[in-house]
């Protein structure tokens, strides 16, 4: 695993700042950050985070040898997102801390959850930010409640964890 470059270090700096802000983790915001390190705010509705509860039960059940865990934080090229819900091995756990906090290198799967307050657009730019960290598979869940799969290419189903449906 390659150390993380200048300027992924700066964003994990970066992060430690944000969240060692005592005013900040009291928002009610997920918060993220762009490539210039400036603060990105998004409201979470209740309906949000049912679906983020929804998906965690869904990869408990469908995905077993994995950790789920919500709301993570990834340094990419363009800024610390924070995936909706993410899936990795403990393999890949580990090679992730040695990235450093936040990881430079992302889950096997990354998830995000639409809402009001994003779009396409967003998607697909965080989509390829996930991709490029090194996630195997980028799903999105639509307002819908249907579960889109992404790797180079769109797919029909999940490659990285069989059998789970594409729709909650």
């Amino acid at each position: 695993m390659p150390a993380p470059t200048t300027a992924e270090q700066d964003q994990q700096e970066r992060w430690v700042e944000i969240r060692s802000d005592p005013v900040l983790r009291e928002l009610p915001y997920k918060i993220e950050t762009n490539r210039r390190g400036q603060l990105i705010l998004s409201p979470h509705s209740a309906s949000h985070s049912d679906t983020q509860g929804d998906l965690i039960a869904l990869l408990h059940e469908h995905a077993g040898g994995g950790r789920v865990r919500p709301e993570f934080p990834i340094v990419t090229a363009k800024g610390t997102k924070v995936a909706d819900v993410v899936w990795c091995t403990a393999a890949r756990r580990d090679e992730m801390e040695e990235t450093g906090d936040p990881p430079t290198l992302a889950p096997e799967v990354c998830i995000e959850v639409m809402s009001e307050s994003n779009d396409w657009d967003e998607m697909d730019e965080k989509r390829a930010l996930y991709r490029e960290a090194g996630a195997e598979e980028v799903w999105i869940v639509t307002e819908e409640k249907s579960i889109r799969f992404f790797a180079d290419e769109e797919r029909d189903t999940s490659d990285v964890i069989p059998g789970v449906p594409n729709r909650l």
